[in-house]
């Protein structure tokens, strides 16, 4: 009997999987593998919501193999070493895992690639796995890299894409092979009180859900952040319970703008993944460094404190603060309003708002959290690196009615749509009833001090 291992990643499920239809077609035995690393923790990228929603995918996973006569190996340690140590106890000949392109994935490889070798275990690394098309795949003339989104996006939109395969029948582990039991979404303690359940089957059925009630609209509604019709299949993508191929497909298939609206913003997460790929170095350096002297020292810091409770006078990006911290997740128009607040109108190091989003966000992951950060804070691609983003002018297109910020800021429940994003400016006896801050600083002073930190004044 022939046996193969999948190491399972960033790929948390069975239908569209390369790595195991390869495995599954190579050898009469699979063993389906996932390992807990510590190296996670000790990187501190183990935060509480993706520690759930991960056991809730694992939990998943588990369920759907063992109806097809199989089940999910766990075992916990440095994945080369656990890999390596498994094959060699079931005879494994080789071993197949999904592409990656953070530093941490292109080390794991690595380390891979010689813990099997010196064994004689072949490993075989599938593209267009955590992808729609894989990074490197479309490159410009004359470099290994797309740094601009559009001209991408043509060339992206002309690939054709591998076929998307149904998930197997019939999974056969052998017997014997030794497991660790697997974690519960309810043994993890500090999670939002609002998180999403994870797994690939709840992330098929959601999708299935907004595709029939909401894609259509997607093009017009997505930036509406009171309606929330967004897909909220981010943090499906980010464990890969969900096949971002499939996606595309199925987009393409319903048709309109509202699915081409749908695919573009699929086609932005791959456009991330190619960045990074060229350019490991971009999860905590600048792309293109703008010679920023960030703001830091007490008043900073008082300042950071604000914008992360959620209380900075300015209702928009409270709300949006608060939702992060209620459910795990933020409104696509929100992050980027927030994020322009922390960078250019407070002037704070970008990399300290992307820690505080990888701590609570159940979708952050290295490559689009830091590289979208990286965009708002006009060091990565945005080819408007110094554009500000005015959250009363934001807020009021993009909340008119205050649906939002009432939601999310209790306190300005009663205020009436025409002062909900400007409080300030209600008459003073009003205002004092609020028990709602006053605004950090002036949105005003804060442009001039970002013109004048850029050179741009």
């Amino acid at each position: 009997m022939t046996v193969a291992v999948v190491l399972f990643t960033s790929d948390l499920r069975l239908h569209d999987h390369p790595p195991l239809r390869a495995a599954l077609a190579a050898a009469d035995e699979v063993v389906p593998l996932f390992v807990r690393d510590p190296g996670v923790h000790a990187a501190g990228f183990d935060a509480p919501n993706r520690t759930a929603f991960l056991a809730d995918c694992l939990g998943d996973l588990d369920g759907s193999l063992r109806r097809r006569g199989g089940r999910l190996v766990l075992r916990t340690g440095p994945v080369s070493r656990e890999v390596a140590a498994l094959a060699a106890e079931c005879g494994a000949d080789e071993v197949h895992v999904a592409a990656g392109v953070t530093r941490y994935a292109h080390r794991r490889e690595e380390l891979l690639r010689k813990a099997l070798g010196d064994r004689g275990v072949a490993l075989h690394v599938h593209d267009a796995v955590i992808t729609a098309v894989a990074p490197g795949s479309v490159t410009p003339s004359g470099n290994d890299h797309y740094s601009v989104f559009t001209p991408y996006f043509r060339r992206w939109s002309t690939q054709r894409l591998r076929d998307v395969h149904p998930a197997p029948r019939t999974v056969r582990v052998p017997d014997g092979v030794r497991g660790e039991p697997l974690p519960s979404h309810e043994e993890v303690s500090g999670i939002s009180p609002a998180l999403p359940a994870g797994g690939e089957a709840e992330g098929r059925d959601r999708f299935a859900r907004w595709a029939r009630e909401d894609l259509s609209a997607y093009e017009d509604r997505h930036d509406d952040m009171a309606g929330d019709a967004t897909s909220r299949l981010s943090p499906f993508l980010h464990f890969g319970a969900l096949s971002p191929v499939e996606l595309v497909e199925r987009a393409r298939k319903h048709g309109g703008p509202g699915a081409e609206a749908f695919v573009r913003q699929l086609c932005w997460r791959d456009f991330h993944h190619q960045v990074l790929a060229a350019r490991p170095e971009a999860s905590v350096q600048d792309y293109r460094t703008r010679h920023d002297r960030w703001r830091t020292g007490a008043e900073a810091s008082k300042d950071v404190a604000a914008w992360r409770e959620g209380r900075t006078g300015y209702p928009v990006v409270d709300a949006a603060m608060r939702q992060l911290r209620h459910e795990g997740w933020m409104h696509n128009r929100a992050r980027l309003l927030v994020a322009s607040f922390l960078t250019k109108t407070l002037y704070v190091d970008w990399r300290i708002g992307a820690r505080h989003f990888l701590d609570l966000l159940v979708d952050g992951d290295v490559t689009n959290n830091q590289l979208n950060w990286q965009w708002v804070a006009g060091t990565g691609t945005d080819t408007r690196p110094h554009r500000v983003l005015n959250p009363v002018v934001q807020g009021k297109r993009f909340d008119p009615y205050g649906a939002y910020v009432r939601r999310w800021v209790p306190e300005l429940r009663d205020v009436p749509p025409a002062r909900v994003h400007e409080p300030w400016r209600l008459p003073e006896d009003e205002r004092a009833r609020l028990n709602y801050p006053q605004p950090l600083i002036d949105l005003g002073d804060g442009l001039a001090r970002f013109k004048h930190a850029r050179g741009r004044d």
